[in-house]
């Protein structure tokens, strides 16, 4: 990071792509937040679901709003994007020119407008297939040509698309779904929390219960969980408010910084 910043320094920079991992470290660098972001005018956002709380403290900073745009290597890699000047903070904006997209259940039904379900797409940017894999293929390309991303999401009235999840991670309490990124946005925005990931493990009343593993700020050397518990009722229903709550210095991430939840389900939950 430091050496990351040391390069920001040499020139005057208009533009910047990144993702919540890396808009929370920066802004909380000092040296970064010295940075002359005058000629800053468009800040990219990619990769994972963009929070409240690293939108709202990237603009503090830098004065520059970030405008989220979403994409898969499947997609070469851009399928929808905020339009400049019409951001939607919260949104993955519209579809790009001449790409289609369609929001189906389960059982691979259109679904209406408002619906969540699982996001589709087709257009000029969309893979033909796997090389030499035609079983995975045939998992994720229906016979008329839309991908199956994988993401969960909803489509509003005027037009502008929305990440609920990946269908992988998903909770489900009670019968009920429950979309991590939400349970992330709301304990993030918290303001002794840095970081958040939110998974499910098992429990034997409700089949599975949220739980969550923060990371604290630089000046918080303690974390009070029935406090955020009740913090987390009043901007969660219920049931999606975390049982378990876990402090961590860190959280597991990939190389570009995304949170790997994968990892943390993988471990063993006590």
């Amino acid at each position: 990071m430091p050496g990351f910043i040391k390069e920001l320094k040499k020139w005057p920079f208009t533009g910047f792509v990144g993702l919540n991992t890396l808009f929370v470290g920066l802004c909380n660098k000092a040296d970064f937040r010295a940075l002359d972001f005058s000629h800053l005018k468009l800040t990219c956002s990619g990769g994972m679901p963009l929070t409240h709380a690293a939108a709202d403290e990237w603009q503090k900073v830098t004065g520059c709003k970030v405008v989220e745009g979403y994409g898969l290597t499947e997609t070469s890699p851009v399928v929808s994007f905020n339009p400049i000047g019409k951001e939607r903070i919260g949104t993955i904006g519209v579809p790009v020119a001449e790409t289609e997209i369609k929001i189906q259940d389960q059982n691979g039904e259109a679904l209406p407008q408002g619906e969540a379900g699982m996001l589709c797409v087709r257009g000029p940017q969309v893979m033909k297939g796997y090389w030499n894999r035609e079983e995975a293929t045939r998992d994720v390309m229906t016979e008329d040509g839309f991908l199956i991303t994988g993401d969960i999401a909803v489509q509003h009235p005027d037009g502008y698309l929305q990440i609920v999840d990946r269908a992988k991670d998903m909770i489900i309490v009670s019968g009920f779904n429950v979309y991590p990124t939400e349970v992330e946005d709301c304990l993030s925005s918290h303001p002794s929390i840095l970081e958040s990931a939110a998974i499910g493990v098992p429990d034997d009343k409700t089949g599975e219960a949220v739980k969550a593993f923060v990371v604290l700020r630089a000046n918080v050397d303690s974390l009070d969980e029935k406090a955020l518990r009740a913090y987390c009722k009043e901007n969660l229903a219920a049931y999606k408010v975390p049982k378990f709550v876990e402090v961590r210095k860190e959280l597991p991430k990939t190389n570009v910084g995304k949170v790997l939840r994968r990892a943390l389900r993988e471990e063993k939950q006590v």
